[in-house]
């Protein structure tokens, strides 16, 4: 496995790998891996000859205030995770590689990234789409995979790819749980052990809210309370929890078209989100 850190060595390597015709994915990161970042591994290798991963803690998706300093970082172990699950090569750059001084171009999404994690980090989703579309210029991917649980990212680079006739195909992988049911991120490390008992309060609540529309139900104003009095029942402070039109994150009144169920809250400082999938 290969360590590149600057764009010049991993544009020299993946050029090598294309003229022996190989396919090349790129699974994006922020690093501090887990389970649900393996398992986007297992989906790139199953699909192409090679894979990338990039660790990158990309300052530009942070906003004011939020947790960019304390991110978890853990480069040695991510390595090691790499290895042993098959990476051709690691692509960690730092701030200076990525970002030219005077940066001043932006990718910006204008509809889909309005609405749920875009009104409360209104700058977040500019940084995404701008790291991510520097990513597939570097590494010049076929594939990129990303998971479900961050949903609404993995629309907008969808739409990003569409609308900017960007020649990458975008996989979106299941999202994994721990086995409680906690959605994975690198995030849960923040979380003390009441805290981190109090976080199942979401996707407990989003579990009996499946149970409702399993059962028929079909109104977001009764699927989301389900979710909200779950998580304001263990203290949670919810930053919101709404019922979205799954191509166009419009608000559904009913569920009467395919529609995500997706909630965000914190539990003391750390902020997590979660979501399921309705097919009506």
């Amino acid at each position: 496995m290969e360590i590149l850190r600057t764009i010049e060595e991993v544009r020299k390597l993946t050029t090598e790998w294309r003229r022996a015709g190989e396919r090349i994915a790129l699974v994006p990161t922020m690093g501090y891996l887990h389970a649900g970042h393996l398992s986007l591994v297992k989906e790139a290798r199953r699909r192409t000859d090679r894979t990338v991963v990039s660790i990158y803690v990309n300052p530009t998706q942070f906003g004011p205030n939020e947790d960019l300093d304390k991110y978890p970082r853990d480069f040695a172990r991510d390595e090691a995770s790499c290895r042993e699950h098959g990476v051709d090569a690691v692509f960690y750059p730092d701030n200076a590689v990525m970002y030219a001084p005077g940066h001043s171009t932006w990718v910006t999404e204008e509809s889909l990234s309005k609405t749920m994690c875009g009104v409360s980090r209104p700058t977040h989703f500019r940084g995404v789409t701008t790291v991510v579309l520097k990513l597939f210029n570097i590494v010049g991917c076929e594939v990129a995979v990303f998971g479900r649980k961050d949903a609404q990212q993995a629309l907008i680079i969808q739409r990003m790819v569409r609308d900017l006739n960007i020649p990458v195909e975008i996989v979106v992988a299941p999202l994994i749980r721990e086995e409680d049911g906690l959605a994975l991120s690198s995030r849960n490390k923040y979380l003390n052990a009441d805290e981190r008992q109090r976080a199942l309060s979401i996707s407990a609540g989003l579990r009996e809210a499946v149970s409702q529309f399993a059962a028929g139900e079909r109104s977001a104003e009764v699927l989301t309370a389900t979710v909200r009095t779950a998580i304001e029942a263990a203290g949670g402070r919810i930053d919101y929890v709404v019922l979205m039109a799954r191509t166009t994150l419009r608000p559904l009144p009913l569920v009467n078209a395919p529609a995500v169920l997706a909630a965000a809250a914190f539990f003391g400082k750390t902020r997590l989100i979660d979501n399921v999938f309705l097919e009506p």
